[in-house]
């Protein structure tokens, strides 16, 4: 039945909602704000976090392909319950050896959710519109990510117990949820008759997409790790970002709408093209000195430029992937984008040790200008293979 397709959906991004809530608000905020009074030092708490994380980032791949096997309900059901049982083993019985288990166990559990959910994005998305759906899929986990790093903290410190009890009870509906959709299964759209079937060249085109997801992911992760050395260095407050960044939290929904608009109705790399270009020229244009007179144009660029980009790799993405395996596939994609968010702040603290801001965004410069190469080389060759000799 049509209406009940956004009433699914609605619900899987409340599960995702909350089991980001959740991971951010224990890793970011509960466990360093409370973990040395249960026990836990600075290094138990960061083998937690990087065991959950690693284990996610390796298995996304096996936990699409589950979703295919089981059906995308039962895929999802693990990830949440054990979440909770690593929840209740932090509050209640910390343990080093214990947390970092359940913690490693949880993150293979998660590992098909993300991908769960973009296959079903792609899926229930009205025809026409499935780049800007995925670009919202992407996007919906934004304001958990923010509360969990930015409100649980502060509440931690000031009212741990309550804290920690909306933390188990966010963890505990989310499992309820999981529980709701455990029947539910995608439909796998039918080949038209007499279309050739060939498994080895609609996974070729997926590898050809891995490059430009490590890529992608490893250019905004530069900065993760030197964002506050980089603001000291410059003399900037968050407070000097707000109108900057409300800047570019506008020219980005603008973009996601109006540029989206040509991924849907054409081809997704008439937005993708432009935005990893617009991108370049903002990295390029921040590495230059002086660049903090330049604030409100580089917040305008980067929030077209990102607005334009992520409609279009989503689009180009969801167009690419092979029918039926598209749980895999996106689980696959997105491993390869966890490796680059795993690389950046590595090779981002290399770049400010060696060369300072200047080397930090020119490094990002160079990054999405390698992608738009790529991306220009690949659509080349595939051009030249389409036109030559049978």
């Amino acid at each position: 039945m049509l209406w009940l397709r956004p009433l699914t959906m609605l619900r899987l991004l409340a599960l995702l909602t909350l089991c980001e809530t959740v991971r951010t608000g224990l890793f970011v905020s509960a466990l360093p704000v409370s973990g040395p009074g249960l026990g836990l030092s600075a290094a138990v708490i960061g083998v937690m976090a990087g065991a959950h994380y690693l284990a996610d980032a390796l298995a996304k791949g096996p936990g699409g392909l589950l979703v295919q096997r089981w059906g995308l309900g039962a895929a999802l059901l693990p990830g949440p319950l054990l979440g909770l049982l690593a929840l209740l083993l932090a509050r209640f019985w910390p343990h080093p050896a214990s947390g970092v288990l359940a913690c490693a166990a949880w993150g293979l559990g998660y590992a098909a959710l993300w991908p769960g959910v973009m296959s079903a994005s792609q899926a229930l998305a009205v025809p026409g519109r499935t780049a800007r759906a995925l670009t919202v899929s992407n996007l919906s986990v934004a304001p958990a990510i923010l509360t969990g790093a930015l409100i649980v903290g502060p509440l931690m410190r000031t009212h741990p117990d309550a804290t920690w009890n909306a933390l188990l009870a966010a963890q505990l509906l989310a499992a309820g949820l999981a529980l709701s959709l455990v029947r539910l299964r995608l439909s796998s759209p039918a080949a038209p008759p007499g279309t050739p079937v060939s498994a080895w060249r609609d996974w070729q085109r997926v590898a050809a997409l891995l490059p430009a997801a490590f890529v992608q992911t490893l250019a905004p992760a530069l900065l993760t790790t030197v964002l506050y050395p980089l603001l000291d260095r410059l003399n900037l407050s968050l407070r000097d970002l707000l109108l900057p960044g409300t800047l570019a939290l506008t020219t980005f929904g603008l973009s996601v709408w109006l540029i989206g608009r040509r991924a849907d109705r054409g081809h997704p790399r008439r937005a993708l093209l432009p935005g990893l270009l617009l991108l370049a020229v903002t990295f390029a244009l921040a590495a230059v000195p002086g660049m903090t007179a330049l604030l409100l144009p580089l917040g305008a660029l980067v929030g077209l430029g990102y607005g334009a980009f992520i409609t279009g790799w989503n689009g180009l993405v969801a167009r690419t992937l092979p029918e039926g395996q598209q749980a895999a596939a996106w689980g696959t994609v997105m491993a390869v984008e966890a490796l680059g968010y795993a690389i950046g702040p590595v090779l981002g603290g290399a770049a400010w040790q060696l060369a300072g801001v200047t080397g930090v965004f020119s490094l990002g410069a160079a990054v999405f200008l390698s992608a738009l190469l790529y991306d220009l080389a690949r659509h080349r060759s595939r051009r030249a293979a389409m036109t030559g000799p049978a």
